[in-house]
This record gives C-alpha cells, structure tokens and sequence, in this order.
C-alpha cells in the first residue's frame, strides 16, 4: 500500500464519518484502496479536477467527493 497523507480537514472529516456513518466510511475505504493500486480508473467515476493541476475527484455518493493527489514519490 501506497501512504497516504490527509489533510488536517481531510483527516477531521474522515473521523466524522467513522462515528456517523459506517455505510459511507465503507464507501471511503473502499475508494482509497482503488486510488492505492495506482489507476485513474475503477469506482467512484473517478475525474481530474479542471482547475487544479494533478488532482482528481470520485463520487463518494451523490453529493460528497473526495478529492485527492497522486503523486509517485
């Protein structure tokens, strides 16, 4: 596995979800694993942002993201 590195805020939300929402915490993990085997394919419809070089976007559920950098170093 890749590491992955979050933001204060990412990381913030990401504690929201395991104590609110275990159906969409789920829906997280299994988002970060397809992200760690490295393409820009796979679940979530994965998306470059427009205006934000390198990043990319997949659908949580119809109105949350997770938007993230992949970078090979």
């Amino acid at each position: 596995m890749g590491k992955l590195i979050f933001t204060d805020r990412a990381w913030n939300e990401y504690l929201y979800w395991q104590q609110q929402d275990k159906k969409t915490l789920k829906r997280i993990n299994s988002l970060l694993k397809d992200i760690d085997r490295g393409s820009f394919e796979g679940i979530g419809k994965p998306e470059p942002l427009k205006n934000h070089e390198g990043f990319w976007s997949r659908r949580i559920d119809d109105y949350n993201r997770l938007v993230c950098q992949v970078s090979d170093g």
